[in-house]
């Protein structure tokens, strides 16, 4: 972000020193959003706003800059220059004093000092300095002055100085007109313009401020490096030698130079065998080489070594943890279990409780298919079978279950099962085994005339006939489908009231009812009937068009 702020500043500059106020203002102001407590910021909108005659606002801004450095000097020249353009010269005094104070020897400030002097100084003259225009010899005193002589050749600069001479009140509204500041200068023997030029933009950097928590986390982690280096410092030299072979170590396990690796590591566990880290460490290199016996067994000892030397728990949770994985990429899920749960016994960090639940997945999903078993599922199927027969629904509905568990491909167990929740007045369920049933056979004509009953029952007659239907195409002689087909269109031609009150109560019908469009076509198909053809030739409003058809909101002749 405080690069982003410095290249806004950057190219305020540039916009400054080309002539675009407006536009240094606000690269200035999107600057300061970013970084409001950069004082140089508002130096620069400073001169900014006062370069475009807005001296209140370059006031402010230069008051500002005073406010979070006190002993910038070139904030306090902000100010008193904004000060003497508002004509309050006893205050930019004081600004520029104020400012000498910081930097006695700075020369844009002593001059500009000696300008509101000199102003305070001719103010003492009285009234012909209340309107320098009005004297009888301004006009020969400027036409003979170099810095205005040309000027006069513009008539609206002689039309300029006419209206200052009959309005002098106006004169503050025009002073960010540079020719009004030179007329100034020789009518009062003061050079003003000096004090108009713009002050080279500030292009350096406030030394960066550090938010508190990050000056706090920063003190931290010296305190912390000085620690480490303390304790290492204390720590023998076997130990400080097992350390740098440690560091070699992980050189090479990241470079993926697992010899290397082993070698150092086993040179850092003889060096010093009571930190079990090397000895993990050794595990992780045979992990990666996919030998997981060895893992699983350097782990082990390095749990042993930890606890006989007071290891940190976390420590002990990650060698846990690493026997966990190599249980599970064993497939030994159960091992694997048992493992990444004494880890979080030890800490509980998230990531094992992660490979915990990932694995207890694995191990439900496991036990799952151990118990699939078609023999026993078609005993249990035909055990059913007998019960529904004998109308012992709620037993034939508990094998029916047992087979599905048995065998969960089979589609015609769901279909048999669905039957039961129908005669159970469970049509919910049995819908949704014969969904289960379709899916895994389209083509079962059964199920289809199944669904079609279960819906009929829930008196959904439109989407029964549906299902009837579909069981017609699979096959045409199937005159269950067919006698269920009729019944569902009478029922629905049978009360047209009835008929309304259920297509209207139908979410699928109501939808097409709220859709702009259909309602337009079906405007159209009531004035001019050989138009629905045409709409038919649409696959999306045929299908609509005898979803309504099918509810018996509409009919066509």
């Amino acid at each position: 972000m405080a690069n982003k702020a410095t290249q806004l500043k950057d190219q305020g500059n540039a916009a400054l020193s080309a002539g675009k106020l407006d536009e240094a203002v606000e690269l200035y102001t999107e600057a300061l959003a970013i970084d409001p407590e950069n004082h140089v910021l508002y130096s620069n909108r400073s001169a900014a706003y006062a370069k475009a005659g807005k001296y209140l606002e370059a006031l402010q801004d230069a008051e500002k800059t005073v406010s979070l450095k006190p002993d910038w000097v070139k904030g306090h020249s902000r100010k008193g220059a904004a000060l003497a353009y508002l004509g309050r010269d006893t205050e930019a005094q004081k600004a520029y004093e104020e400012g000498l104070k910081y930097e006695p020897n700075n020369e844009q400030l002593k001059e500009g000092l000696q300008e509101v002097k000199a102003k305070l100084e001719a103010n003492q003259h009285g009234a012909r300095l209340m309107n320098p225009f009005a004297g009888p010899d301004v006009m020969s005193k400027l036409q003979n002055n170099p810095k205005t002589k040309a000027m006069f050749e513009d008539p609206s600069y002689r039309q300029l100085i006419q209206d200052l001479q009959n309005n002098p009140s106006a004169m503050a509204t025009k002073l960010g007109d540079p020719r009004v500041l030179a007329t100034l200068s020789v009518l009062l023997g003061v050079d003003l313009e000096a004090s108009n030029e713009e002050e080279p933009m500030d292009t350096t950097e406030p030394s960066p401020r550090l938010d508190p928590k990050e000056e706090k986390k920063k003190r931290e982690e010296e305190e912390r490096k000085k620690e480490e280096k303390a304790k290492y410092d204390a720590l023998p030299e076997n130990k400080k030698k097992a350390l740098g072979e440690k560091e070699k170590g992980n050189a090479a396990y990241k470079k993926k130079n697992f010899v290397a690796a082993l070698e150092h590591y086993n040179k850092a566990v003889e060096l010093d065998p009571t930190d079990m880290t090397y000895i993990t460490n050794l595990a992780a290199v045979h992990f990666e080489q996919k030998d997981y016996l060895k893992c699983i067994e350097l782990c082990k000892q390095a749990i042993d070594i930890g606890r006989e030397n007071r290891a940190d728990f976390k420590l002990i949770a990650k060698a846990y943890t690493r026997i966990g994985n190599s249980y599970k990429k064993l497939k030994d899920f159960t091992n694997a279990k048992l493992n990444f749960e004494k880890s979080l016994s030890e800490f509980r960090s998230p990531e094992t409780k992660t490979l915990l639940s990932e694995v207890e997945s694995l191990i439900r999903e496991e036990e799952r298919k151990a118990y699939i078993n078609p023999e026993i599922a078609e005993q249990e199927k035909e055990k059913g079978n007998e019960f529904f027969r004998k109308g012992q629904y709620a037993d034939a509905l508990k094998c029916y279950s047992e087979a599905i568990k048995r065998n969960p491909g089979d589609a015609k167990v769901y279909s048999n099962r669905a039957a039961c929740y129908t005669k159970l007045a469970a049509f919910d369920l049995g819908l949704k085994d014969c969904d289960s049933c379709l899916e895994l056979e389209p083509t079962f004509v059964k199920g289809w005339i199944r669904k079609g009953k279960i819906l009929q029952g829930m008196q959904q007659y439109s989407k029964a006939s549906t299902a009837f239907q579909k069981a017609m195409e699979l096959d045409p002689n199937a005159s269950e489908a067919l006698d269920g087909y009729r019944a569902c269109m009478m029922q629905t031609n049978s009360n047209p009231e009835e008929v309304r009150k259920r297509a209207m109560a139908d979410p699928e019908v109501q939808a097409i009812l709220r859709d702009p469009a259909m309602r337009m076509i079906l405007e159209q198909m009531q004035n001019e009937p050989r138009a629905l053809q045409d709409h038919l030739k649409n696959p999306a409003i045929a299908t609509k068009i005898q979803k309504l058809i099918e509810s018996g909101l509409i009919s066509i002749h």
